[in-house]
Parts: structure tokens; sequence; C-alpha cells
């Protein structure tokens, strides 16, 4: 089932503000202690998929010139302002509690790489491991935001599921027009450039490193040339 993963997401986000809303206050140390579980748990997720390509040659131009694109564009800013720019304007629409929790919410569960990445994954090949991995951190998240924004937050539910749902639908279809060789074996190197992508996003939870992963986003688009390049000759 292709939406699996993305309605997992969705109902681990409602079950979370649930479960936020009976607690009014969660101790600073479990959050943190919870959040580098996830963080670790991301990493050892991401190194998994980053060891599944067969020419590694490929992910490393690739997310080479990927990062050279993102950071000449800025894509991780640009995802920011688009963020600030949709908050200012829902938020001027709707005061209270409840749109505040519902925007912020939002913007947390929407825009990062692990919903473009686990969503292709989830349409291109059936695996859902890094949605559900995106689950739980989700999950998580919405019942602490619960805790000081308020119920607003579980209808983050529904962009979500639209968002990554359209994105796994829309991947269902390429399959249609690119031959299968071709195919398994961009979604081989894919695979693996996004892997490295969530291992950077599980060591940004660890506070290891500070790396602006949207900015490695292009790199998904050049492995797809390099690999097409390489098929036609």
């Amino acid at each position: 089932m292709v939406l699996l993963g993305t309605i997992v997401n969705g109902v681990c986000i409602v079950m979370g503000t649930i479960i936020g809303s009976f607690l009014t206050r969660i101790p600073e140390k479990v959050k943190e202690t919870v959040m580098k579980a996830i963080g670790l748990s991301v990493s050892l997720l991401g190194i998994q998929m980053g060891l599944k390509s067969e020419q590694f040659l490929i992910v490393i131009i690739s997310l080479v010139a990927g990062a050279v694109i993102g950071e000449y564009i800025d894509l991780d800013d640009k995802l920011n302002r688009l963020g600030m720019w949709i908050e200012r304007k829902i938020g001027a629409r709707a005061k209270g509690n409840i749109a505040k929790g519902f925007v912020t919410a939002t913007l947390i569960f929407v825009i990062g790489a692990m919903a473009i990445i686990g969503s292709l994954d989830s349409g291109l090949r059936g695996d859902h491991k890094v949605l559900y991995t995106k689950s739980l951190i989700d999950g998580f998240t919405s019942l602490i935001l619960t805790t000081t924004l308020g119920v607003g937050v579980i209808l983050s539910a529904i962009p979500v599921i639209l968002y990554q749902g359209s994105i796994a639908l829309f991947a269902t279809q390429i399959e249609r027009f690119v031959p299968t060789e071709l195919m398994n074996s961009f979604i081989v190197e894919m695979t693996s450039a996004g892997g490295l992508m969530i291992l950077a996003i599980g060591l940004n939870m660890l506070d290891i490193t500070k790396i602006k992963v949207a900015n490695l986003l292009p790199s998904i688009l050049i492995v797809a040339l390099i690999v097409t390049i390489l098929y036609q000759f």
C-alpha cells in the first residue's frame, strides 16, 4: 500500500496530540533523552540506506554537485522563508492557540528532507521505513507541542497526509515512463544518497553537526541525471 507510511505518520501525529493533551508537564531531561534516542535511530537508518549504493562515485558526485546547487540557491533559507510567510498569512486570518498550534506543527512536519525522501521511497519502492521513523519523531514532537500550543497541533496531520501522499502517488507514476532497468538503478542510488541525508538529520538531532540538509535535496535530481546518462551510453 503506497500510502501506508503517510497514513501512519498522520496517525502518530494525532495520537501524539491526544496523549500530549493529558500531559501538562514533561521534564526537560526526558525530552532531551528521547530525542537523542530517536536521533541515534535515525542515524542508523541513514547508514543502512547509504550502504545500498552499487556505485558510490555516483552518490559522491551527486551530493557534491547537489550541495553546490543547494547552497547557491540557498534552498534551506527559502524553505524557512516560505514557512514564515505561511505562518504570517494564516496567523493573520486565524488568531488563537488552535491556529498557532496548527501552523507551527505543520511547518515542522512538512518542511524537511525526510518528508520528501520518505515519500519517494514509499512511492518508488513501497518501502516505508523512512516515513515510519519520521512518524515516531513527529508523534513525540506533536506530544511536546501540544503541551505548550494546545490541540490545534492535531490539525497538522491533514496537510502532512496530503503533501506526503501526493509525492508518493506521483512517484508511482514515474515507472510508467521510465525503463525498468533505469528505474531500478535510480532507486538504488537515490536510496543511498537519501540515506546520507537521513544520517545528516540524525547527526543534527544529536547536536553533532549543523548540516543544512535541505540544501542537499538537489542531489536527488543529480542522481537521476547521472544514472540516465550512464544508461544511455
